[in-house]
């Protein structure tokens, strides 16, 4: 049924986003306890596919509650959410990153779209 189906995806959803929520704080805390720092900040304009406003603020609030990470603008098109990262020695994988985790789960929650989950 239609619910089971949205309860599952919400379940997934909030897995992964604990799981991310604990990789980002382990990698934050072990920057600031270690000598070396491993921070390599930039901002970078990230391509979106998610289009309405309540997929766009929920993708740019997720980014924003994820250490290390901050959304900082939308382009005026709406085709493009600005992001602050602290780690992204390679922006390509960031960006990525984003794309294939938060954004594509984001789409898949808010619109219902059942995709395979073992391809990432």
């Amino acid at each position: 049924s239609h619910y089971f189906s949205t309860l599952t995806r919400c379940i997934r959803f909030a897995g992964y986003f604990i799981w991310e929520l604990a990789v980002a704080n382990w990698r934050l805390a072990f920057d600031i306890l270690t000598p070396k720092h491993r921070m390599r900040p930039r901002v970078l304009a990230v391509p979106l596919e998610v289009q309405t406003e309540g997929e766009i603020t929920m993708l740019a609030n997720l980014i924003s509650l994820t250490p290390g990470s901050l959304s900082l603008d939308i382009s005026p098109d709406r085709k493009l959410l600005y992001v602050h990262a602290m780690y992204a020695a390679d922006p390509d994988a960031v960006r990525r990153e984003i794309k294939t985790g938060l954004e594509r789960r984001v789409l898949e929650l808010a619109r219902g779209n059942e995709k395979d989950m073992s391809n990432g």
